[in-house]
């Protein structure tokens, strides 16, 4: 079969997709900005120069949605001879400022380069990962509440295997490629309803904190640039009391429906507990 490349080989979804591969016997390349393991080649979606060996004998690539060299790297992969591109995108691109917005613009950028290019293109947007909640680890192994500035704000948290096994599956089957698949997870969910779910599987009470736009953007100064954070306040504002419209696409995609945000929390819940 014909080798399949997936960049972002420290990412969970790349890192999910490329066990589904070995575990049905498919060739595959897991590549990285920095390789981490044996096997996984250089690959660094800022770095054309990277790109001709990692793509050398390629025919589908699962990408991330790196922008500034998504020129070069689709000149790149056109000439390599790659013929499908499955791109991790994100639903942001959908909103109507999304040519604005630090949430979108780079997987914006990426989408129109593909879908410029004779590359056949299969477009995944996901909207809100399930693992955002790794945001609130240190404060609940801490034993601290949680700074919320928007407790009523809905997301639509997908599990990352979920992603991975869509991915999977528009590689795995040419009929379901070459169009653009929306990915929520099975509810919409509020950032405290979230919350209480993961102490139920962690065995306590979360406690959290309203807190204002700007006391929560000084909180997270040196690990959110300015200008994403702005951003990510103003989609929390214009989600506060306002639940997510769901798709059935992971269902079509997977054969079932997509795991719940418990079923993430259960998952990853050593993240969360507190040191003895």
């Amino acid at each position: 079969m014909s080798k399949i490349l997936v960049t972002g080989g420290r990412g969970a979804v790349a890192r999910g997709l490329s066990s589904l591969l070995t575990a049905h016997g498919v060739p595959h390349r897991l590549a990285s900005r920095e390789p981490d393991k044996p096997g996984t080649v250089h690959c660094d979606l800022s770095d054309p120069a990277t790109f001709p060996g990692a793509l050398a004998g390629v025919r589908s690539v699962f990408l991330y949605a790196e922008a500034s060299a998504v020129d070069a790297f689709v000149k790149e992969a056109v000439s390599a001879g790659v013929e499908h591109v499955v791109l991790l995108s994100s639903s942001s691109v959908l909103a109507p400022d999304a040519a604005d917005s630090p949430l979108a613009v780079s997987h914006l950028a990426v989408e129109r380069a593909l879908l410029a290019s004779p590359l056949r293109t299969t477009l995944l947007r996901p909207g809100s990962f399930a693992s955002n909640a790794f945001g609130w680890a240190w404060s609940l192994k801490s034993g601290r509440p949680v700074h919320l500035p928007y407790p009523g704000a809905y997301c639509d948290p997908v599990h990352e295997t979920d992603l991975a096994e869509a991915a999977f599956a528009v590689l795995a089957d040419p009929s379901l490629g070459a169009r653009a698949y929306t990915l929520t997870g099975p509810q919409t969910l509020t950032f405290a309803a979230q919350l209480a779910i993961l102490g139920d599987v962690i065995g306590h009470h979360i406690p959290f904190e309203p807190v204002s736009r700007d006391q929560w953007k000084s909180e997270v100064d040196g690990f959110i640039p300015g200008p994403y954070a702005e951003a990510l306040l103003d989609f929390w504002a214009a989600a506060d009391g306002l639940p997510v419209d769901l798709t059935d696409a992971v269902e079509r995609l997977t054969g079932h429906a997509p795991r719940t945000f418990a079923t993430w929390a259960a998952d990853h819940a050593d993240a969360f507990r507190q040191q003895s």
